[in-house]
């Protein structure tokens, strides 16, 4: 029994910052985040003698975090859109301009503001891609989504970005 707590606590080690990046992105409350990171640590100890090997360790542990996540949204109904908004090709991030956002926060802060503002499936795909390091064909394990959205999730969300980006720019001195 030793040994097992042991090895868990060594795979709670090993993922706990993976957990905390998928559920990071999807919810926003520091408590929030804690308690599902908790959860989601439970459901792995619980669900480990179930585990069958057809994916790497990594990604099921993701997709136990990313299906807690979304359901706690879903539950709480704390920032989730389920769908994404009508007119999605006219999709328009707030009206905050860089230099009010520079002059409180860097780049790197202003590149997560911009990403949390994002429809739930475009903020997913560009997390898990870009900051996870997980494929396309992980993302789909994870997340149930089709790889082939998943894809055009990604596609959408770097060219909002890039739009944004680029009209906030546009305007302004260097």
């Amino acid at each position: 029994m030793k040994e097992d707590f042991h090895a868990f606590e060594q795979l709670v080690k090993a993922h706990k910052k993976l957990v905390f990046f998928v559920i990071n992105r999807l919810v926003y409350g520091l408590q929030d985040k804690e308690d599902i990171c908790q959860e989601v640590f439970i459901k792995v100890y619980k669900s480990l003698p179930h585990f069958k090997f057809e994916s790497k360790l990594s990604t099921w542990i993701a997709r136990i975090a990313y299906l807690t996540a979304v359901n706690y949204i879903k539950k709480y109904k704390k920032g989730f859109e389920s769908e994404y908004p009508d007119h999605i090709d006219q999709y328009h991030f707030t009206e905050e301009t860089p230099e009010l956002v520079f002059s409180k926060k860097n780049i790197s802060e202003y590149i997560n503001q911009l990403i949390a503002q994002m429809p739930l499936p475009y903020r997913t795909a560009i997390t898990l891609y870009h900051l996870n390091e997980f494929s396309c064909k992980e993302i789909e394990q994870i997340t149930g989504t089709p790889e082939g959205t998943v894809k055009s999730n990604l596609f959408r969300a770097r060219k909002l970005l890039k739009e944004k980006i680029e009209k906030d720019f546009k305007n302004e001195p260097l």
